[in-house]
């Protein structure tokens, strides 16, 4: 019985081959050392002005960072490149998910720079309300425009922000002005609610819309299609062109019965497609008759100047309420306070005005 030898699996791992490394030790220790090296203020601004997209991209990420210690940099940063920003058309572009934003965007994107335009797209990316997570994928979707040296796509996360917009997406507009960008486009999460904050950043106000999906009834409706100042029925291609030259007609009625915008425009409707390009150059012919038009009678200017004022005071909203949920005794109250309001012991209200009065002494 000791003769007998133990059977073997025939599933027993074998030794395999050692994966040679995809990068050295080397390379890999100089790409840390080099992200670690912080450059000056001064640098970043020199290298925007330039147009160094490197320099561009770290400032943008020192405007987004939550890190009070890179505030006082980051505002050095943009009041510099204010003195050379403002230079350029800010397009707004919002619609509900799956009408083709990233695929148009490329699009018009492609046919700006062949005109000789540089374009910065500006992507905001839907994030998690519970991950808080976001994909950041626009670069993959515009993987043509991504290859081009006039386009500078940069993707962020929304966020918590209302509306679907970053909350430094403003600020990131001025440093792309400064590094020469003649079209500053601004793609939204495209909810269908709370387009105001984006609508209050731009010049330009565009809106996609997509025939066969009841956007017709839609159109009838106030709120976003009173800030638009184009509509583009976008997929006109193949079966579709038909009902897409419909949805426009649809459209086009649904826009008499909102009042004159202020700055004396009178929005527009239009088809495209963005697979054919088909329409795309009239999207820029009808922006170039709006800026002959707002800046002939300088409402392009002034609505600039209530902008500047509406930033202001939301930043202003947003610090305050940063401060108050950093304060200590705050802090130390509002879970105690939070469990009193869920028993019914207090109601929401007094709850918040008691916090505010703890907040303001």
């Amino acid at each position: 019985m000791s003769d007998i030898k133990p059977n073997h699996s025939a599933l027993t791992e074998k030794p395999g081959i050692i994966a040679p490394e995809i990068i050295s030790a080397s390379s890999a220790g100089n790409i840390q050392h080099f992200r670690r090296i912080q450059p000056s203020s001064d640098e970043l601004i020199s290298g925007i002005l330039k147009g160094d997209i490197t320099a561009l991209s770290r400032s943008i990420t020192l405007v987004e960072s939550t890190n009070t210690i890179h505030l006082a940099k980051a505002n050095t940063v943009i009041n510099t490149c204010l003195l050379h920003a403002a230079k350029s058309i800010r397009i707004g572009i919002t619609g509900v998910p799956g009408v083709g934003k990233s695929t148009f965007i490329e699009a018009f994107g492609k046919y700006l720079t062949g005109l000789g335009k540089k374009v910065a797209v500006l992507a905001v990316d839907p994030s998690s309300t519970i991950s808080h997570g976001s994909i950041l994928g626009d670069k993959t979707r515009m993987e043509e425009l991504v290859k081009d040296k006039n386009a500078y796509i940069r993707p962020s996360a929304s966020g918590e922000t209302l509306g679907g917009v970053a909350r430094k997406t403003r600020e990131t507009i001025t440093l792309c002005e400064a590094a020469g960008f003649d079209v500053i486009v601004i793609e939204t999460v495209g909810v269908g609610q709370s387009e105001t904050a984006v609508h209050s950043m731009v010049d330009f106000f565009l809106l996609l819309k997509i025939s066969g999906a009841g956007d017709e009834l839609q159109g009838i409706k106030r709120g976003i299609m009173e800030m638009a100042d184009a509509i583009i029925i976008n997929k006109a291609d193949g079966d579709n062109i038909k009902k897409a030259q419909f949805a426009k007609m649809e459209f086009n009625r649904a826009l008499h019965l909102f009042p004159a915008k202020s700055s004396g425009w009178t929005p527009t409707t239009s088809t495209c497609s963005s697979i054919t390009h088909e329409g795309i150059p009239i999207v820029w012919e009808t922006i170039e008759k709006f800026l002959d038009l707002t800046k002939g009678n300088k409402s392009f200017y002034s609505k600039r100047k209530e902008q500047n004022q509406y930033w202001m005071l939301e930043t202003i909203n947003e610090q305050l309420k940063a401060n108050f949920y950093k304060q200590n005794e705050i802090q130390q109250l509002l879970e105690s306070t939070k469990k009193a309001v869920q028993n019914d012991e207090i109601s929401p209200f007094a709850a918040a005005q008691f916090l505010l009065e703890k907040y303001f002494k």
